[in-house]
């Protein structure tokens, strides 16, 4: 039991990196990938919290980005090893289509994510079951926690980068 909770715990945490990392890298705090980021961010500056940091956080709500791509690949491979990885990459291209976002995020977290979870499997013991848990717990302390105060976080980390 102690075991699991540390493989969840370090899974939250590498999710966590691996996610913001990439939405970063694909700029989502400077401009929205898809219509609804917009309206979410403005609610977001509304209630005390940063626009870069509320466009990103807008992004995850509102389309397939790396944070949803990583918690696919996790439930894909869990499933059916390597080959649930690449359909979940599938399945986040064609949620990225209809919501008219071009899935740079999400497709590379998908793609990072089965590498990082088979990789952690096979040569230390990670289940896809921890990062399935990690995730959820990586998107609650982004999204769950105080939004306005994560939104100023990611802010800060988009303007030193």
């Amino acid at each position: 039991m102690i075991l699991e909770l540390a493989y969840i715990t370090a899974a939250a945490i590498i999710s966590l990196i691996l996610f913001v990392t990439l939405d970063i890298f694909w700029k989502l705090p400077m401009e929205m990938g898809v219509s609804g980021a917009d309206a979410v961010s403005r609610e977001i500056v509304a209630a005390g919290g940063d626009r870069n940091g509320g466009l990103m956080i807008g992004n995850i709500i509102c389309s397939p980005d790396a944070s949803a791509g990583i918690l696919l690949a996790a439930c894909g491979y869990w499933i059916c090893g390597i080959l649930g990885g690449i359909t979940a990459t599938i399945l986040v291209f064609v949620g990225a289509r209809i919501c008219a976002d071009k899935g740079f995020a999400g497709i590379s977290g998908t793609i990072f994510a089965t590498l990082t979870i088979w990789a952690l499997n096979v040569f230390a013991g990670f289940t896809p079951e921890s990062f399935i848990a990690g995730m959820i717990i990586a998107i609650f302390l982004l999204q769950g926690v105080s939004i306005s105060h994560t939104s100023h976080i990611i802010g800060n980390i988009w303007r030193k980068i």
